[in-house]
């Protein structure tokens, strides 16, 4: 990663960062990005409860003295903060690089807001492969045939125990392949998140800063 790449992460986790209201219940997302939210918001002493999307993301929260609880004592969310791999112009990202992408998704959509971060290099014209994949184990074979453009990545499972693939055909239509994915019998959770769950983007491009509204603040959650 260039400096100027790390840079740009950093102006947009720290505009994040100051996005979040003292007493919210704060969504965490996994990734580069999304680690250099964390130092932003514990510098900012808030007073907030906050859900992590993977266990590297907890341990560095929890170092930092932020108030990470499990996701199984809240049910909805004020806001939710990650980063993405790709960012196309309707707003559809691909997420799932780091095997995180159920649980970021599943704090997405009970977030009323949802805030992703990128720094410029991950806004794309067209989304391209790979979109990742979790899959279930039992009957993996037949599922990876169903899926036809489809290899495992031979890592380790999810924190809930799928496997981690990528699909690797095109994106001629985000919504088609979303809905085609979802259908598909073994396939837990697909990386393609739509504009419906995201309500804003930021990106920082050098030393400027953009907030590009996609959604509604408020449409679900809270």
């Amino acid at each position: 990663m260039s400096t100027s790449t790390d840079e740009e992460k950093r102006a947009a986790a720290e505009a994040a960062a100051e996005l979040v209201p003292d007493g919210a219940r704060v969504g965490l997302g996994t990734g580069s990005t999304a680690a250099l939210l964390l130092p932003a918001l514990a510098r900012r002493r808030l007073r907030i409860r906050c859900v992590a999307t993977s266990a590297a993301t907890e341990r560095a929260a929890a170092a930092l003295g932020l108030d990470v609880e499990p996701f199984a004592s809240l049910d909805a969310l004020d806001v939710a903060i990650d980063g993405a791999d790709q960012v196309d112009p309707d707003g559809w990202l691909i997420k799932g690089a780091g095997a995180a992408h159920t649980r970021e998704k599943i704090v997405a959509a009970a977030a009323a807001r949802f805030v992703v971060i990128v720094s410029s290099d991950k806004v794309v014209e067209r989304l391209r492969p790979p979109v990742p994949l979790e899959l279930l184990a039992f009957g993996l074979p037949a599922t990876l045939r169903a899926l036809a453009t489809a290899r495992v990545r031979g890592v380790p499972p999810s924190p809930d125990g799928g496997v981690i693939a990528d699909y690797l055909g095109p994106i001629d239509d985000p919504g088609a392949l979303s809905r085609r994915l979802a259908d598909t019998p073994g396939v837990i959770e697909h990386g393609l998140f739509p504009p419906t769950l995201v309500t804003d983007v930021i990106i920082a491009r050098g030393t400027r800063v953009e907030m590009r509204e996609v959604g509604d603040a408020g449409r679900s959650g809270a």
